[in-house]
């Protein structure tokens, strides 16, 4: 049995795939092929929104090449994990991309996929071929208790031989210590997620008689202790729990595109957002007219910038001047926002 090392926010692991190592970093961009899945697992929390033909990088939406490339460059990835959905039935599209990251950020840019489906040989040469790293399978429930009789086998068989690291990732629940057995005589790892109720599952996972960890979480309560109690039998095991996806993957992630895309005047939190002030100007306030005012405040330029309803200006200058270039027609906020493209705004906060 190998060292169980405990991590962030309630994770373990005796082993860590390389894609694993990206997320620890926040230094993986995610590449939604597709929503349309075969399967359907009670437990998917993948929204009615994506639940689409469409694709994503990170929360981009991909219209061309170019939207992915950027999102790269933005984040400064050192890696891309495929998603979906499944994301092998666009399986051109995936080599497409594949070959796209390696061409453009060379052959360190690490690429892993998640699949629901067994490739044969011929598919995984293929994927393999254009420079994929790193294949998770994800079984269906009803395959765990026989896992040695299925397809699955042989794709990881395969995988190995063609030079790609093969493990299985699978929510933690009764059941996964058969996949666990499966993968110690594969020889590769596995990946136990925490199980989460999300917006689209909860009907499915209340009719299995799933119930919430506690009040500030989407945990299931019993999922962490599962993963626990399978731990020592697993050569290669990883735990990832849903506050270290929540409050490490993500927020790293966060700060990485933060520091590559925030303004002179924008303050990034602890949090990855950013902080900043915000002039909103009404429809017959030129907005020439109010950059010249703040010139005139001796504002400087790099401070601020103009925006489609008004000028975005570092939030503790705003403040500082609020009553000066306060008037009828504009409103004045602190705003909190994630440092994505067109990111969320988690806060407005009126002057």
């Amino acid at each position: 049995m190998s060292e169980i090392i405990q991590g962030e926010a309630g994770s373990f692991y005796s082993f860590l795939s390389d894609g694993c190592k990206l997320c620890q970093q926040g230094a993986k961009m995610v590449l939604f092929i597709t929503g349309i899945c075969p399967k359907d697992c009670f437990y998917c929390p993948v929204s009615d929104e994506r639940r689409t033909d469409a694709t994503y990088a990170n929360e981009r939406k991909v219209l061309s090449d170019r939207d992915i490339l950027e999102e790269v460059r933005q984040m400064d990835a050192l890696g891309t994990g495929i998603t979906g959905g499944e994301p092998l039935l666009k399986k051109e599209k995936v080599i497409h991309y594949i070959k796209l990251l390696k061409t453009e950020f060379g052959p360190q840019h690490h690429i892993h996929i998640y699949t629901s489906i067994a490739p044969d040989r011929e598919m995984l040469k293929e994927l393999a071929e254009a420079g994929l790293d790193e294949i998770r399978f994800h079984p269906p429930v009803e395959l765990w208790d026989r896992m040695d009789d299925t397809s699955y086998a042989g794709s990881i068989a395969f995988a190995k031989e063609l030079g790609m690291e093969a493990g299985i990732e699978i929510p933690s629940i009764k059941g996964a210590e058969n996949v666990a057995l499966f993968a110690e005589k594969a020889g590769c790892f596995i990946n136990l997620n925490e199980l989460e109720f999300s917006d689209t599952n909860t009907d499915a996972m209340k009719a299995k008689g799933y119930t919430l960890r506690d009040d500030v979480s989407n945990a299931v309560i019993g999922s962490e202790e599962y993963a626990v109690e399978i731990a020592p039998a697993c050569e290669k095991i990883h735990f990832c729990s849903s506050s270290y996806k929540d409050a490490v993957q993500l927020r790293k992630r966060l700060i990485r595109i933060a520091e590559n895309t925030a303004r002179p005047f924008d303050e990034i939190s602890e949090d990855g957002t950013i902080f900043y002030g915000h002039i909103e100007c009404a429809v017959n306030d030129d907005l020439k007219t109010v950059s010249n005012e703040l010139l005139q405040m001796e504002v400087p330029s790099e401070m601020m910038e103009t925006t489609a309803d008004g000028i975005d200006i570092a939030w503790w200058i705003l403040e500082e001047i609020a009553e000066s270039i306060r008037s009828p027609i504009r409103k004045l906020y602190i705003l909190e926002r994630y440092p994505l493209t067109d990111g969320l705004i988690v806060e407005k906060i009126p002057l």
